[in-house]
């Protein structure tokens, strides 16, 4: 009996079916009482075993190999941390015109997230680009993102993160970094489990993310704060996100050739650092902004599906670029389904 596989055709991540499908279950059985207090301990141990599986998936053999390409990560980075915070700021001006305070909070705070991982990888491969390159990328971007993101957030968004004082940076330290490291101490026993399992770890980690989901969401709709959301205002957003993509796409793509680096190099730094992280993003408001986690993670939810639909298609159309060197011979390779359906997330981590 062959199983059930999501149409590579179909360009609505399954995945944020699931998520929509959590929010629904929050709106509809909110959690409250006791069962709220249950449900936000599942969610702070699901947040620490998701950042201890990152710790023990990332290779420091790879990360160090990967820092011979530098000008590479360093240009991802800048574009992930410095480029897309500058442009989420400069999008105050349209508060409270096109977004509300709480909105735009959110939007801001997406600009701060790493960069992705796993559709990185995919779209980068694609598109006949670098791909160790994009798998270093991501890597060093989630892994600087642990520190910087709430570095960020607590500069950028002050008061809305409640500020910055040591119980928070406790709480940051307990709660992401220390899994993380201790899941890279443990690599040395646990990696041969972890790659052998990854299929099963994978739901795990997606699952601890749908919880963390259902939490924040749970305590939106016990608040009331979705009142503050009108279906012009999603429309104002979702018009937002969309020039913020495009801006992103067309930086790292000339920014890149401006930089004089290649076309595979190009590639990745196009795919690495327009994106941000579904998966490191929801644990980090959850722990950032508390009850308030759901109107923060609301933009995320939306630029993660908007970016994977938006890559796909430019992955498909970098596949048929012309080997460089041979202008007569466009020599498209095809991709393998298994890159494709990762891409637009049909089973594996989507970032």
């Amino acid at each position: 009996m062959k199983r059930l596989k999501w149409p590579s055709w179909m360009p609505i991540d399954p995945y944020i079916l699931l998520l929509l499908g959590t929010v629904g279950v929050a709106a509809l059985l909110p959690a409250r009482g006791t069962a709220a207090e249950v449900a936000s301990g599942a969610s702070t141990a699901a947040i620490a075993f998701l950042f201890f599986l990152y710790g023990a998936r990332l290779s420091t053999r790879e990360a160090l190999d990967g820092l011979k390409h530098w000008r590479l990560h360093l240009t991802v980075l800048a574009c992930t941390f410095v480029i897309f915070p500058l442009l989420g700021l400069a999008a105050r001006g349209l508060e409270p015109v096109f977004l509300t305070p709480s909105l735009y909070t959110g939007l801001l705070f997406l600009t701060l997230v790493p960069s992705t991982i796993q559709s990185s990888i995919a779209f980068t491969s694609m598109a006949r680009g670098n791909v160790p390159a994009a798998i270093c990328a991501g890597s060093f971007s989630s892994l600087a993102g642990i520190v910087i993101t709430p570095l960020l957030a607590a500069s950028l968004l002050g008061a809305s993160v409640g500020g910055f004082s040591a119980d928070s940076l406790l709480k940051i330290v307990l709660q992401l970094l220390v899994p993380f490291v201790a899941g890279q101490l443990a690599r040395r026993w646990i990696a041969g489990f972890v790659t052998r399992h990854k299929r099963i770890l994978g739901l795990v980690d997606r699952g601890s993310i749908l919880l963390v989901v259902y939490v924040a969401f749970s305590e939106g709709m016990v608040r009331g704060i979705w009142s503050q959301v009108s279906p012009l205002r999603l429309a104002g957003l979702l018009v937002v996100e969309a020039v913020l993509l495009a801006v992103m796409l067309l930086l790292t793509w000339y920014g890149a050739k401006a930089l004089r680096f290649d076309r595979a190099d190009r590639v990745a730094i196009q795919f690495a650092g327009s994106k941000k992280s579904l998966a490191s993003g929801l644990p980090m408001a959850s722990v950032l902004f508390g009850p308030e986690a759901s109107l923060a993670v609301l933009p995320l939810m939306l630029f993660h599906q908007m970016q994977l639909m938006v890559c796909a298609v430019i992955a498909k159309r970098r596949a048929k670029d012309p080997v460089e060197g041979s202008a007569d011979e466009p020599a498209v390779r095809e991709q393998p389904d298994e890159a494709i359906r990762t891409a637009v997330g049909t089973g594996k981590r989507s970032g």
